[in-house]
């Protein structure tokens, strides 16, 4: 067999440039590849895909699992004043996440902690 070292989520944008600058302003993402219809980006050895949203856009949601999502969270909270979000909170199945929207899409990202 294999091993599965990450994902790469997909995620459909209305708007390249709002979600381009969420992840890199407020996520600290690099973008490593840009064309008219695709864009990735890249932190830790890690790669988020965005890709044009069509007309059947299709709702998403993806777990980026960090090591202290406090910290996270004191880093981007001051970057979210037109973003919908959950500050981070504890769940019943042990793990400490915050909830956001990216911008310009319909997806939803959970940031989240071991606990």
């Amino acid at each position: 067999m294999y091993k599965a070292l990450y994902i790469s989520p997909m995620i459909p944008s209305f708007d390249f440039e709002v979600t381009g600058k969420f992840f890199e302003e407020v996520m600290g993402f690099t973008k490593v590849y840009s064309s008219e219809i695709y864009l990735i980006f890249e932190k830790d050895n890690l790669t988020i895909h965005i890709l044009r949203a069509g007309e059947n856009i299709g709702e998403m949601e993806f777990y980026l699992e960090v090591d202290n999502i406090d910290e996270v969270w004191n880093g981007i909270k001051d970057k979210l004043e037109n973003v919908k979000h959950k500050e981070p909170h504890n769940r019943e199945y042990k793990m400490r996440e915050a909830h956001i929207i990216i911008p310009a899409t319909k997806c939803l990202m959970f940031i989240g902690q071991s606990i």
